[in-house]
Order: structure tokens, then C-alpha cells, then sequence
């Protein structure tokens, strides 16, 4: 699937990933391939890119939104810290 991390002031990631797990407001949850269409605040904490099975990236991030559509993820951040 592909992915896009989006900050007011750059675009911090652009790829192809496996999946990626994000603190939402109310829980940690992850998204996978395929993944039904979904829009969700997100909460303070890490956002965890995972390239395959065994290779991460991870960011902390302060609050955000995250949207899911034809395997396709699209996350706005706030106040990220690599």
C-alpha cells in the first residue's frame, strides 16, 4: 500500500510500506494491505512505519488525522520528532 506522512511545513514520508500502526485518540491501531476505508484523529504518541516484515521508521508525533482509501494512507501530523 502506499503511504504518505504529511506536516504543515513538509512531506516527511512517500512510499510503498507493509503497514503502519498509529496511536489513535482512544488506542494504538495498525493498518495493513487492503485495509477498509477509514478517517481517525490521532493522539500523542509514536507512528511506527513498517517497510516489510522486519525494517521501521518511527516518528512521535503530538496529534493528527489519518485517512484510508483504495490502499492508499494519508497521515497529517502535528509536532513530530524523529
Amino acid at each position: 500500500m502506499t503511504l504518505e506522512i504529511l506536516t504543515p511545513e513538509k512531506k516527511l514520508y512517500s512510499g510503498e510500506v507493509y503497514g503502519i500502526q498509529l496511536p489513535g485518540i482512544t488506542g494504538l491501531f495498525e493498518v495493513l494491505d487492503q485495509h477498509a476505508p477509514l478517517v481517525s484523529a490521532l493522539g500523542k504518541g509514536n507512528v511506527k512505519i513498517l517497510k516489510d516484515k522486519t525494517n521501521t521508521e518511527q516518528y512521535s508525533i503530538q496529534s493528527g488525522f489519518v485517512e484510508v482509501l483504495n490502499n492508499k494512507v494519508t497521515v497529517l501530523v502535528e509536532g513530530v520528532t524523529a
